[in-house]
């Protein structure tokens, strides 16, 4: 047998050791995972930890998100929440980013919302989900999802979840990618309900908009992700903007510089004329007025979901969450 036969069979060898004991490391890591969970939960005393919510869940972060948007219709029914509702879901954000969870669920109980503290079954990482605690109108207002590992540094918002095809996909893909990081999920079909009620990028009467401006007036930074169909008016990968506001122009030329690095074709709006500049969105406006951090990031059909264009778009952005998470440490 040559030396060349002698090396290949060696090589095999140690791939299939390496494989099982990368195996065997996963099982024990998840078992490390469960026992840690409910210890947590036998151990901690609620009367004297308020940081923490009182239900706890192991899940798989991704498919629990993508199966709640997957029901998404354009003919579903969608009714916005009265100005009282949404002021409520805002103070109880607050306090939850204020570390008390059991203010945050005070409030929350009334409206059919329950705060989960759940934990990552991939990445061991906790966030804190506030949901629907059971089907019906608050089920449609959305969702969100907040690091529990540390403070919140930057937050990834998906106004239209299955009309903007993937973008979804890739709010969860920066939150599970990315520390510090939260994500605001619409929780509607922007063509559901009446008219444009559901268009929360366009409408401040929403649970979605509520919460952007709670963690806007926080000073925390915020991408909000959009899709387009690409056609001869739009010859671009990404069209970048800060909206309507004035204070992100470094962070949107270095997430424009980044993309076409990676040989994405971007539209810059802030030194050309492009379309999709997202100056009528409504978070856009309320972060000028906060004086907070945004930018409006429209992707083309290919820079979302999978393919090398997705990924080097989801890179970009992840540098862009990564310098935001850095800066407020």
């Amino acid at each position: 047998m040559s030396p060349h036969h002698i090396h290949m069979e060696h090589t095999s060898t140690t791939e299939v050791t390496v494989t099982r004991q990368s195996h065997l490391t996963r099982i024990l890591v998840q078992i490390g995972l469960v026992l840690a969970l409910f210890g947590c939960q036998s151990a901690t005393d609620r009367s004297t930890d308020d940081s923490t919510p009182g239900a706890r869940e192991l899940v798989d972060l991704r498919n629990r998100i993508l199966a709640y948007t997957a029901d998404l219709e354009p003919d579903a029914a969608y009714s916005p929440p009265d100005d009282a509702q949404r002021e409520r879901v805002a103070e109880s954000v607050g306090h939850l980013l204020d570390g008390d969870a059991t203010k945050a669920e005070r409030l929350l109980d009334p409206l059919g919302l329950k705060l989960t503290r759940l934990t990552d079954t991939e990445s061991g990482r906790r966030y804190d989900e506030i949901a629907a605690a059971r089907p019906g109108r608050a089920e449609r207002w959305g969702r969100l999802y907040l690091t529990a590992d540390s403070d919140v540094r930057w937050n990834a918002q998906v106004p239209h979840p299955v009309s903007d095809r993937d973008t979804e996909s890739l709010g969860v893909r920066l939150l599970e990618d990315n520390p510090g990081g939260s994500l605001v999920l619409a929780g509607a079909h922007r063509e559901a309900g009446r008219g444009d009620a559901a268009d929360v990028a366009h409408r401040a009467d929403s649970v979605f908009h509520a919460i952007v401006v709670e963690l806007q007036k926080r000073d925390v930074p915020g991408v909000q992700l959009h899709g387009f169909a690409k056609d001869s008016d739009r010859p671009y990968e990404a069209v970048l903007s800060t909206g309507a506001a004035r204070s992100t122009f470094t962070e949107a030329a270095a997430l424009a510089d980044a993309m076409q690095a990676d040989g994405l074709r971007v539209c810059r709006s802030w030194s050309a004329r492009c379309p999709l500049e997202g100056t009528t969105n409504v978070q856009g406006k309320a972060a000028e007025r906060h004086h907070a951090k945004f930018l409006h990031v429209e992707l083309s059909p290919k820079a979302r979901g999978d393919g090398n264009d997705a990924d080097a778009a989801a890179t970009a952005l992840s540098g862009l969450v990564t310098t935001w998470n850095s800066a407020r440490r």
